[in-house]
């Protein structure tokens, strides 16, 4: 088949961010399909482009990259505009690229404009891939405000869904929610995934900023209000106040908080809280796989209980314990599986007792990576998932 994917964040293992659409489309080509990826510039990845448009390849997949750069500390115009830019390139594409399925992968929902154009002018059989819950996220969280953009934005949303073939979601919870709303059926849970040779093997050296007497607790990716960033730096005060000079909370990643948790780190002289910047997939493998517990915090809304973090699944593949504050799916598998703790999106304290709790336990620390490890391998694996979205890709091809 002639897949073509329009995924405006593709990235391989040698850049600073997620990797599903390349393990996805590497293993599509490894079992004879022809991908062509319509991508752009992101701040994390490692696409670089001097050409407006450039065709790159990897791994035997054609990427063509369109020079536009996106990064989450532009304005909102500025993004704004790279999106717009965005689909109007991409849009060429779907008319002009041979395709038998196209897939549009959204944020930002304009993703779905290309993936229109290639459905109801070219005919072609779309698929359309919800990474996250748009525009219901942008409301809750106060991007938009306007009644008319919002009528707009779920006007938009409810065409993209009607005129897929088949809808994939990034976690169960996602999937209820469309459900719910729309009574669409054709819809099909594929979360993101993680490379586990990757995140298994064993890495002996230590990283430079870890110490063997310390315990880190590692959080990885965007640094700002979504992700609930100064929940962590809460914690740290409170740890300091509590003379505890075991457990370290380190940070690697960017985004719009950044700077301003640094200056209150120095401000504060907070040698628990330490932020470190970006670095490429492969490298951070040794900060996760020497950590004592991963954290994934997210802000307490009720949309986000549906979210798919990376860090989640490299965490379990790496074999080291989870802590997360989100009330939905994440809960469930963490309980079912007993490979991490949830706690309080607001309450550092909780978060604190957590760390401690693992910090005093080896042997739980211990039991809940194995479990972790075991449930990444059975559930998350780039090749598993990718396997299933093909299924769902052919089965898409092979209706009437």
């Amino acid at each position: 088949m002639k897949i073509v994917y329009f995924y405006q964040y593709f990235s391989t293992p040698k850049g600073s961010w997620g990797t599903r659409v390349y393990e996805f489309a590497k293993d599509w080509v490894k079992k004879g399909h022809e991908v062509t990826i319509i991508t752009s510039i992101y701040s994390k990845s490692d696409l670089k482009a001097r050409k407006l448009i450039e065709d790159q390849y990897f791994d035997g997949i054609h990427v063509k990259v369109l020079n536009i750069y996106i990064d989450n500390k532009q304005i909102k115009l500025r993004r704004i505009w790279s999106f717009i830019k965005y689909f109007t390139l991409s849009s060429w594409y779907a008319l002009t690229v041979e395709a038998d399925i196209v897939i549009a992968s959204s944020g930002p929902i304009t993703v779905g404009i290309p993936g229109l154009v290639a459905k109801i002018i070219r005919r072609r059989k779309l698929i359309f891939e919800t990474r996250d819950l748009w525009p219901d996220g942008a409301i809750e969280l106060g991007i938009i405000s306007n009644s008319i953009v919002k009528k707009i934005a779920y006007w938009f949303e409810l065409i993209c869904y009607k005129n897929a073939s088949h809808i994939v979601c990034l976690s169960p919870g996602m999937v209820k929610n469309i459900e719910k709303r729309f009574g669409y059926k054709k819809l099909t849970s594929i979360s993101n995934s993680v490379d586990m040779k990757m995140f298994s093997k064993n890495i002996e050296s230590l990283p430079p900023i870890f110490y063997k007497d310390k315990k880190i607790a590692i959080y990885t990716g965007n640094i700002g209000l979504v992700n609930n960033s100064f929940l962590l730096l809460r914690a740290a005060i409170k740890l300091k106040e509590l003379n505890n000079n075991e457990i370290v909370i380190v940070l690697i990643g960017d985004g719009q908080k950044k700077d301003e948790l640094l200056e209150i780190k120095l401000k504060m002289q907070l040698n628990n809280f330490i932020i470190l910047d970006l670095m490429t997939k492969m490298d951070l493998v040794k900060f996760i796989k020497h950590s004592m517990v991963s954290i994934v915090p997210l802000k307490d809304t009720a949309i986000l209980d549906t979210s798919s973090p990376n860090k989640l699944f490299e965490a379990l593949a790496a074999g080291i314990p989870v802590i997360q504050n989100t009330k939905g799916w994440i809960k469930d598998l963490l309980e079912d599986n007993m490979c991490g703790i949830t706690v309080n999106a607001d309450n550092e304290s909780e978060l604190v007792q957590a760390l401690i709790k693992l910090s005093k336990n080896d042997n739980l620390v211990k039991l809940m990576g194995e479990n972790g490890r075991k449930l990444a391998e059975k559930e998350f694996t780039s090749n598993f998932l990718a396997d299933k979205m093909l299924k769902v890709i052919e089965n898409v091809h092979s209706s009437k």
